[in-house]
């Protein structure tokens, strides 16, 4: 019998060692024009005057609480922020039973939940101007959702966006075409059995996303902590509906339509997205630039202080941008 997450009543953030809470979050949960709870936290800055918010966007199967040390060092840099959980992950409202599945009918669905954070907690609640600060499947949820967001959003810095999957036992167009073809059969929601694991079977040792040891840790203990709301391996009609929204971005002229001034860095050792394809992308858009911070694993933001420094720096000189921003 499938797990059953039930979304909690009152919304609440956890913790554990080395892993506080920031003071001063406000958390609650947001609906959705279909009905979906997503749960979010708002922090104010630590300075005045303040600069803006900084709107994080998860990647796949993250939460709210994995931000806490870029939550506090944005917020040390005068802004304020805002970061919430996409539905079906972390303490949002899932869409199938098994909350430990990874699942979404189309990407649209993340589009509905980034508007709705923008129009109902954003605008009405936070300091403006408006900053995204995404990762992986954040950077492209982010990308299918510029060409729209020219007037809401001042700058947008895209670590590591899932253009292409990297590392995969056939092509890409492959996968699609089976996970489109068992999505049809009715497989959908099935459990693919790759890109996660239980908090107790996770190894440093080969793993894809960090060369950091402590905060490799760190997030193990916070997975071991959520318990049966922890999200794993994604389902086939999840990988389906990326693949589809990466074709969508890939189309030619897409990167065009976009004028949101964007910062993408890829990790040189990426062994899930191909750094190539966040080069290729950076390359085709006119208000875009690209950065490759050699050595780092996927999860820039989870990695070793080398790593981060330099992200850190890049971020600085790029947020929180000029008043010329507000002409393009």
């Amino acid at each position: 019998m499938a797990s059953q997450t039930v979304t909690p009543s009152k919304a609440r953030l956890i913790e554990v060692d080395g892993n506080p809470i920031p003071e001063g979050a406000r958390v609650n949960y947001a609906e959705t024009p279909d009905g979906m709870r997503l749960r979010y936290s708002f922090w104010n800055s630590e300075k005045r005057p303040t600069l803006g918010t900084v709107i994080i966007l998860q990647g796949r199967a993250e939460y709210i609480e994995k931000y806490f040390e870029t939550v506090t060092e944005l917020r040390q840099r005068g802004f304020a922020v805002l970061c919430f959980d996409w539905r079906g992950q972390g303490g949002s409202e899932r869409l199938i039973g098994d909350g430990s599945k990874g699942h979404v009918d189309h990407f649209d669905q993340y589009l509905t939940d980034l508007d709705t954070i923008l129009t109902d907690v954003a605008l009405p609640d936070c300091p403006a101007p408006f900053y995204l600060l995404a990762h992986s499947t954040g950077g492209l949820i982010a990308l299918l959702a510029a060409p729209a967001l020219g007037n809401r959003i001042r700058r947008m810095v895209l670590i590591s966006p899932l253009l292409s999957l990297r590392g995969l036992p056939i092509s890409q167009n492959w996968v699609q075409r089976i996970g489109g073809i068992l999505s049809f059969l009715g497989f959908g929601r099935t459990s693919v059995g790759w890109g996660g694991r239980s908090a107790e079977s996770r190894s440093f040792i080969g793993n894809n996303l960090t060369s950091d040891t402590k905060r490799f840790a760190r997030n193990t203990a916070m997975l071991a902590k959520q318990g049966e709301s922890a999200v794993s391996s994604p389902t086939v009609n999840w990988i389906f509906a990326a693949c589809r929204a990466m074709d969508r971005i890939n189309e030619p002229g897409y990167a065009g339509k976009i004028h949101i001034p964007t910062l993408l860095v890829a990790a040189g050792n990426d062994p899930v997205v191909a750094p190539q394809a966040v080069e290729k992308f950076g390359d085709k858009m006119r208000s875009g630039s690209f950065l490759t911070i050699f050595g780092s694993k996927h999860e820039i933001l989870q990695e070793r202080k080398a790593y981060r420094e330099q992200f850190l720096s890049a971020f600085d000189a790029f947020i929180p941008g000029t008043d010329d921003d507000l002409k393009n």
